[in-house]
């Protein structure tokens, strides 16, 4: 168990920064280029080659070059598994399904 717990608390301090996290949020299941990741995040070129420079030492991203593009991908499972936990905890669905609750709030169906 102790291990374990070393391996998790190193999971946490990489997972710490806010833009590391939307970096990791945004990669997803998905292999993405540093030009689509900064696109979609708004972070700078400095910072962002910062954040995934530091990601990729720490072993949560792998990532492999294709010409002058270099693209980015979650590199182990149980990265994956806390960050998709923590996007569910923390950010709600942009449109919450309908059902007989909402429609008895006020909703009609349609």
């Amino acid at each position: 168990m102790i291990p374990a717990s070393e391996s998790a608390a190193e999971l946490m301090r990489s997972l710490s920064h806010p833009q590391r996290l939307l970096t990791l949020c945004a990669l997803g299941r998905d292999e993405k280029s540093v030009t689509a990741l900064r696109q979609e995040l708004g972070i700078e070129q400095v910072p962002m080659s910062q954040q995934l420079m530091r990601l990729r030492a720490d072993g949560l991203v792998a990532s492999r070059r294709e010409g002058t593009t270099v693209y980015y991908r979650i590199a182990r499972p149980e990265v994956l598994l806390v960050v998709e936990a923590l996007h569910a905890a923390f950010c709600p669905p942009a449109h919450p399904p309908k059902d007989r609750a909402t429609a008895a709030c006020g909703d009609s169906p349609a």
